[in-house]
């Protein structure tokens, strides 16, 4: 029971990362109509603003101490961050120590925005093309932001730490009538786990229980009779497109300290939540979310030695070959929509 349990718990880091994106995905895709492969892409580039905070924060001066002195006598050149001359070392060790927690706030208007420039500036102009087009289009400015991290940031994964407190384990088992020891779990992939719930609860909120949510489910019910109501549905989803991107970003940052982000992270996603989009249903936002974490605990129980001593490699094509079960069996997904994508 408790090697069951803790294989849960290992299938929800990943499964809450493929349901945020797959959240995305299906928001874009159900406001817009527009296959987004680029999306992987915006998940990335939420990761790497956590670096970018965390260098930002720890960029510093060299100061002559003469209290110190080397082998030689000479006073010894020390390194201080200006984060911690303004705020005074304690204030500015903590505020380091918090940068991916900070990098929220510092991910989410950069995310909104270029969320809007990806719309406005490119995708809008393929909305009625084939999904062939918006996929190859797509997937090539995918690409593109790929190579351009990859040039500013390098090849190599970048550590991206968690907070101290957040560092360590938490014995689980012990919390369930098990045996110390028995389940182990680190508390930054169950914070990512309830963040991610936050998130995903606050999407669906937003779109049931607001105004503008209400408007932009109706407008994906039947967008030509809302816009001759005289509603202005393309700026609603506009905004949509940029609250999708944000939702990735976060995703992104707060998955930087249990992957250290690198420039091809974004497509090592990307393929895999597209699987969770068509496995869930395209255009249903629950089934994202469902096939999400099914798939990822399904993938953590693939990973186990057990299994893969009897079926070699099962773990890297376990979510396909779900997918391809589901698929054929219920050819919509698991709670597809009848029509979408269907001539």
């Amino acid at each position: 029971m408790d090697a069951i349990l803790l294989q849960i718990l290992n299938g929800l880091d990943k499964g809450s990362a493929y349901a945020l994106i797959a959240l995305g995905l299906t928001l874009i895709f159900g406001t817009l109509g527009v296959v987004n492969f680029a999306h992987g892409a915006l998940f990335m580039i939420g990761a790497f603003c956590a670096v970018t905070l965390n260098k930002l924060l720890t960029i510093g001066y060299i100061t002559i101490d003469e209290t110190q002195k080397d082998f030689l006598g000479n006073p010894l050149k020390v390194e201080n961050t200006y984060i911690e001359s303004w705020f005074g070392p304690e204030i500015g060790a903590a505020i380091i120590d918090w940068s991916v927690p900070l990098a929220i706030l510092f991910s989410i208007p950069i995310m909104i925005a270029i969320g809007f420039i990806m719309e406005r500036g490119l995708i809008k102009h393929f909305y009625k093309r084939p999904h062939a087009d918006q996929i190859l289009v797509t997937f090539g400015l995918a690409i593109v932001l790929q190579e351009v991290i990859k040039y500013f940031y390098g090849a190599n994964p970048i550590p991206t730490p968690a907070p101290d407190m957040f560092r360590g384990s938490l014995d689980f088992g012990v919390l369930l009538g098990f045996e110390p020891n028995a389940i182990i779990y680190p508390y930054w992939r169950l914070v990512y786990f309830l963040f991610a719930t936050v998130i995903i609860g606050a999407v669906f909120a937003f779109l049931q229980f607001t105004t503008f949510g209400m408007v932009v489910r109706a407008g994906m019910a039947d967008r030509e009779t809302v816009g001759l109501l005289g509603i202005n549905i393309d700026r609603r989803f506009t905004i949509m497109f940029g609250i999708a991107a944000a939702v990735a970003g976060l995703a992104g940052v707060m998955y930087a300290p249990i992957n250290s982000p690198n420039y091809h992270m974004g497509m090592d996603f990307l393929v895999l939540s597209f699987v969770v989009v068509v496995v869930g249903g395209m255009g249903s936002l629950p089934g994202a979310v469902l096939a999400g974490f099914l798939l990822g605990i399904l993938e953590s129980f693939a990973s186990m030695n057990e299994v893969k001593s009897i079926l070699p490699g099962i773990d890297q094509i376990i979510i396909y070959v779900v997918a391809i079960i589901i698929l054929l069996t219920r050819p919509r997904g698991l709670m597809g929509r009848k029509g979408v994508m269907e001539e």
